[in-house]
């Protein structure tokens, strides 16, 4: 039967119940228990009232089995003419698949020992005037999954699991942080400077003011200033935005962890970050190894160190003091990047890291010294002014978090953003963030920062091979409508 006819079908039957005066879209909700509570605290006998949607009906003459469903679990409903009376019966028959009901009655076990409810009464919730798609894992088109992200978690209990995973991910991330002192809070989403990160801002502008603003591409400046204020532990479960390219690793809307700590530095951000992911997988998975994509990845303790300025001086004999157009030639002689002819050292950065990400052992990796060139907002190590104090953690080829012993000089810290500004290409030109500075001129304890890309490591932990499948609404293309 094709589409239109199905809902003109459950129009018809619509109609029909609305002739019998049943309130199909009542404002009242019967009192009720979760269908996976009366589960785990099963007794026969037992009288219960459950509300969910009907995911399957069998019509046995003056029998109807359903099976309804809620967020919770799935239970068999048994349905006689003789116990609920010919005319709620009637009602039932006229209902479909995906139509939300309430249901109450005792519970009882068939002769296979299936929990089952013996309904004495029901209540329509709720009218569904379209079809679930059938065979739901059989479809091929992942953008019609993402686009209606309703239906996908209708159909598929597998993706469900992975959001509720998800939730418990970062419930496990909070209560880790919040048992170590950590304090959470909120900063501002929409910046006058953008800041805190590279990358390329939406703009958007404030009427009122008449002035343009940015939504942010990370809340670190904001979070530092808060240490300058004395909270000396906080942390952010923040979105942040960027207007760059889409891809499985990337989503122009996205959620990280930042944290930051007084009186610490990146090794300790290092210590922090191996304990807080392995408690996490220990809480949610009870597994100190996961699988990503059918490779075994070990989260157990010590995790792998490798330094940046080792790996590039190793494979391409660049040096952290090398001029732009000297590591580019560099990369050159080494086969790589030989279409340009120019590019900021910041860009040839891109290019080495994305060369090396793919060399990049499965299994958790703290990268070490990178040039201080490429961080702006870090301190550089006492012997070397070439390499700053920061990390990046990759696992499983993926960068999942960056940290860095944060540059608490106010004077450095405005040069380092002069210098960035002049790198930067015309159309991204910005301002200092003269407000950042004056309040380092107040004066910030030493502090190690870190940020987790929570997305990803919800990817690494549900082992999903593409953002879109951890983010419920990714950003999607429009649709076309012929």
């Amino acid at each position: 039967m094709e589409l239109k006819e199905l809902i003109e079908q459950r129009k018809a039957k619509l109609e029909a119940l609305k002739a019998k005066g049943i309130a199909l879209y009542p404002s009242e909700v019967p009192a009720h228990t979760a269908i996976g509570s009366v589960l785990a605290d099963f007794g026969e006998g037992k009288k219960v009232s459950l509300c969910g949607r009907i995911m399957a009906k069998r019509m046995h003459g003056k029998v109807i089995f359903l099976d309804l469903r809620d967020v919770t679990a799935k239970i068999q409903v048994y349905v006689k003419s003789d116990i609920i009376g010919a005319d709620k019966f009637s009602i039932l028959q006229e209902l479909d698949i995906a139509d939300i009901i309430a249901i109450e009655g005792e519970l009882f076990k068939t002769h296979t020992g299936e929990a089952t409810v013996k309904a004495e009464g029901i209540t329509v919730l709720a009218k569904s005037l379209r079809p679930l798609p059938e065979k739901w894992h059989g479809l091929k088109d992942k953008e019609l999954r993402y686009r209606q992200r309703y239906l996908d978690l209708l159909s598929n209990e597998e993706v469900k699991e992975v959001f509720l995973k998800r939730s418990l991910i970062i419930k496990a991330m909070r209560k880790f942080l919040d048992d170590r002192g950590y304090q959470e809070v909120e900063t501002p989403m929409m910046h006058d400077i953008p800041g805190g990160a590279a990358g390329r801002p939406f703009k958007t502008h404030h009427n009122e003011y008449s002035m343009d603003l940015y939504l942010r591409i990370a809340p670190e400046l904001y979070l530092k200033r808060l240490i300058v204020g004395g909270l000396d532990k906080v942390y952010e479960i923040n979105r942040s935005f960027r207007n760059e390219g889409v891809s499985t690793k990337h989503n122009p809307e996205f959620t990280m962890l930042e944290v930051y700590c007084a009186y610490a530095d990146y090794q300790d951000m290092m210590q922090l970050t191996e304990e807080l992911i392995t408690s996490i997988a220990k809480e949610v998975l009870n597994k100190d190894a996961i699988v990503f994509q059918g490779k075994p990845i070990d989260l157990k303790s010590p995790w792998q160190r490798r330094s940046f300025a080792a790996i590039v001086k190793e494979k391409f004999d660049i040096e952290p003091s090398d001029e732009a157009q000297v590591m580019l030639k560099k990369l050159q002689n080494k086969g790589f990047a030989k279409e340009v002819n120019r590019l900021s050292r910041s860009q040839v950065a891109k290019i080495i890291e994305d060369i090396l990400e793919q060399e990049m052992s499965l299994n958790p990796t703290f990268v070490t010294d990178y040039f201080t060139y490429l961080c702006p907002l870090a301190k550089t190590k006492k012997d070397n002014p070439f390499i700053s104090e920061r990390f990046e953690l990759y696992m499983a080829g993926m960068e999942v978090g960056n940290a860095y012993s944060e540059l608490n000089d106010p004077i450095e810290q405005k040069a380092r953003f002069q210098e960035e500004i002049k790198e930067l290409n015309p159309d991204e030109k910005k301002n200092v963030d003269e407000d950042y500075v004056l309040a380092l001129e107040h004066g910030m304890p030493p502090a190690g920062g870190l940020g987790i890309g929570i997305d990803r490591l919800v990817m690494l932990l549900t082992d999903q091979p593409s953002i879109r499948d951890v983010l419920l609404f990714p950003l999607l293309r429009p649709e076309k409508i012929d």
